[in-house]
């Protein structure tokens, strides 16, 4: 059964240092997700999550139209980041979801971890189930190289990007 994300209730964010001094956090505001969820067997499910790239809102105008640019995600040429699933390896309410994410052009496996809401009811007669993981990927491993040094040692943007996605799914909607 196809699963439909519900918007209002799911985000895709990460965290990256800055100057090696402050996470700077951001968010992407348009995605879809294309998901079959197996309730009998929650391992067999699989998702693909397709993030426009030029959607990213750091909350800075000037940050933002930078990591559009050639120097980072580059979203004229590559509107689209993917993720795929390739294995799901639920234990109890936990959760691995493993699979290809390409970025640039560029497509690594990455891990995710955290928990999985099995399907339930809603109030209103729909059936809902959920997933929240967190993961590290390194930046420049998907072509994403652009930094500047920092006078007394360091960089301008560090290598290590924070993960976090939240998503709510809505059976057969």
């Amino acid at each position: 059964m196809t699963w439909q994300l519900d918007p209002t209730h799911s985000s895709i964010q990460f965290g990256v240092k800055h100057m090696l001094v402050a996470t700077t956090r951001g968010t992407f505001r348009e995605y879809d997700v294309d998901a079959t969820i197996d309730e009998a067997n929650p391992a067999a499910s699989q998702a693909v999550v397709t993030i426009r790239a030029a959607s990213i809102d750091t909350g800075e105008a000037n940050r933002d139209g930078h990591l559009k640019s050639a120097d980072f995600f580059d979203a004229e040429t590559y509107p689209e980041i993917v993720f795929r699933s390739k294995r799901i390896e639920p234990k109890g309410s936990d959760v691995r979801l493993i699979g290809d994410l390409t970025v640039k052009g560029v497509t690594k496996e990455v891990a995710l971890e955290g928990e999985w809401s099995a399907p339930q009811q809603d109030p209103f007669g729909g059936t809902r189930a959920g997933i929240s993981v967190e993961g590290k990927v390194n930046r420049k491993d998907f072509g994403l190289t652009w930094t500047a040094p920092v006078e007394l040692g360091g960089i301008v943007v560090g290598d290590t990007v924070k993960l976090s996605v939240d998503v709510e799914l809505v059976k057969g909607a």
